[in-house]
């Protein structure tokens, strides 16, 4: 699969460099994902194995050290994710190969500091999504692949419509684009080891925008036969013009000892530059930023060790070179605005701008403090659940935790996710009862100013979400939060796993049960009644707002039965109901 998802971008390198125009002229997308392909193919030639754990892990690490530009860096940390999902696997079933895609996009999301959709972040996003939902149905990996395959296409197509830039000029995003090749190059491979007649040479042909979707779009294909996309991009909007990566190998150049914090080394970065992606992994460093003093980026890296590998371009020079090539860029037509995107230096310019670059300051034994910004605050949040999820991080949470009454978050979850959040206090909502003592105990190791609001239900969380106030002092905040988490009521509703007796209520394994805050209150052999029983005693205690939140086993016409029930006999309550996805309880309840 590896080989062929490598010849097929391979085949199609210069079809993507002509694509490219995010964000400013870069005619190196398709060169940089089929050199980052390449690196990591040779790598996995020379370390073989029969172990798709290993296999995995060593292809990862081939593409990290391999990887050029923004969009080889994404490569990377899409397969570095995928990696991970396989780190324990021998073989791989199709669920498992959709959790390893969704775990890639989680990584590469995580890496990219400002991640902008309309790329080929939103094209892996779309089409791990759509993954996890049909593994759900379908057993057989390569009609698994058809599908990932089908949805990137579709997600591809989509790309003007979600960056400007792209719909301006008239074509798809090229990392996108990069993408779908490499997608393209799995499923023929996928296909041949099943005897299928479609081959690697009979794939569809690169995606195009749709006249139906785009108002008198110029096809991509015409773009590239006219000239480059990026030459007709005006670049004088350059704000950051050098781009820079490099490798930190935190084993040499006294940096072993010296503890690396990511996100504040971002922030600092972030002061003057933009296309920022970091990479920790081990004892090795990788570094993209686009900025407009590289020598302060040098002299910021050096403390945490060695620097290698190090390219430095000016991109209106690229500009400019795509312009002597010989396209044509006329003045009047409506320039597109520029910003920054990844280029790869030759040794030449290496040498040339070393000189100038590093005869300011010397590098300082400490990363210059003043530019390790700190927001005023964070909010971490436990949950389980894509629509919960979401709501959250819609509502000033910063990172979700994963977790709930069975899958509970560790101490260094929590540690880590702080460590992660460039933020002078941090609130933590753990949102269920046993995780609460968990989150005391990393708030009490954290560095950091920490507030454990001790919310035991998702209803909590989101009231002391909601009651939250950014312009306020810390205790304030704590106190507005606490007292909102304590006047919801939370109820859920799930299934008896035995049969039992608790308060005289006799519970049958299977039947449905209803539970208000930690009591169980209600029980029926239908799921309907058991919500309206839970419901009834929940309004009764007095409130004017349900929200209803629809768990995976859910169903429809519950819903919509109980929606009109809640309105017809609770006249005076309002009702929203939302989309939770949370496993095992099928609806969960808030009254205020």
């Amino acid at each position: 699969m590896v080989n062929r998802g490598a010849d097929c971008l391979q085949r199609h390198a210069e079809h993507v460099n002509a694509l490219n125009v995010f964000p400013v002229p870069d005619g190196d997308t398709g060169t940089n994902m089929n050199l980052t392909m390449t690196a990591g193919r040779q790598e996995l030639l020379a370390k073989p194995s029969e172990s798709l754990a290993k296999a995995s892990e060593v292809l990862s690490k081939g593409l990290l050290m391999g990887a050029r530009g923004n969009s080889g860096v994404i490569l990377s940390q899409l397969f570095r994710g995928f990696a991970r999902g396989a780190a324990t696997l021998d073989q791989m079933n199709s669920m498992q190969f959709a959790e390893a895609l969704q775990h890639g996009v989680n990584l590469a999301y995580k890496a990219v500091v400002k991640p902008v959709e309309g790329t080929i972040l939103t094209v892996a996003k779309e089409a791990a999504k759509h993954a996890t939902q049909q593994a759900r149905r379908i057993r057989d990996i390569t009609e698994l692949m058809q599908e990932v395959h089908a949805k990137a296409q579709e997600a591809l197509e989509r790309t003007p419509d979600l960056l400007p830039v792209l719909k301006q000029v008239g074509v798809v995003d090229s990392g996108g684009q990069g993408l779908v090749y490499i997608y393209e190059g799995f499923l023929a491979a996928l296909q041949d080891a099943e005897g299928g007649e479609e081959s690697f040479d009979t794939v569809r042909p690169p995606v195009q925008p749709t006249a139906a979707s785009r108002p008198s779009f110029a096809a991509s294909a015409a773009a590239v036969a006219s000239g480059s996309a990026q030459s007709r991009l005006n670049t004088d909007g350059i704000e950051f013009l050098y781009d820079m990566e490099f490798f930190i190998n935190r084993q040499l150049g006294g940096g072993a000892g010296r503890r690396f914090d990511e996100a504040a080394f971002q922030a600092a970065l972030a002061k003057d530059g933009d296309s920022i992606v970091v990479i920790a992994d081990d004892d090795i460093i990788k570094v993209h930023v686009h900025s407009r003093k590289p020598g302060d980026v040098l002299n910021l890296a050096l403390p945490y060790g060695e620097l290698s590998d190090i390219h430095i371009l000016n991109m209106r020079d690229q500009h400019r070179e795509l312009i002597h090539d010989g396209t044509v860029f006329d003045e009047r037509e409506a320039a597109v605005p520029a910003s920054q995107a990844p280029i790869l230096a030759d040794e030449q310019h290496l040498a040339d701008a070393l000189p100038e670059l590093l005869s300011g300051a010397p590098a300082a034994s400490e990363p210059p403090a003043d530019v390790h910004e700190l927001a005023p605050y964070g909010i971490i949040a436990v949950a389980i659940g894509e629509g919960i999820s979401d709501i959250f991080l819609d509502n000033s949470v910063d990172v979700v935790l994963s977790g709930g009454q069975t899958m509970n978050p560790s101490t260094e979850d929590f540690v880590q996710a702080m460590e992660a959040l460039p933020a002078e206090h941090i609130f933590l909502l753990p949102n269920n009862g046993n995780i609460i003592l968990t989150a005391q105990q990393a708030a009490e190791l954290s560095e950091r100013q920490v507030t454990v609001i001790t919310t035991k239900t998702i209803p909590q969380g989101l009231a002391a979400l909601l009651a939250f106030k950014d312009h306020e002092a810390p205790e304030r905040n704590a106190s507005f939060m606490q007292q909102a988490a304590e006047q919801v009521q939370s109820g859920q509703v799930t299934h008896a796993v035995r049969d039992s007796v608790i308060d005289g209520l006799q519970i049958r394994q299977g039947h449905f049960i209803g539970i208000r805050e930690k009591e169980i209150v209600a029980t029926n052999e239908q799921l309907l009644q058991t919500c309206q029983e839970l419901l009834d005693l929940m309004i009764g205690e007095g409130g004017e707002l349900v929200t209803v939140l629809t768990g995976e086993q859910a169903e429809e016409q519950v819903t919509a039965e109980l929606s009109a029930w809640i309105q017809s006999a609770h006249p005076e309550v309002e009702l929203e109901v939302h989309s939770g996805g949370q496993p095992l309880y099928p609806y969960l309840f808030a009254v205020e």
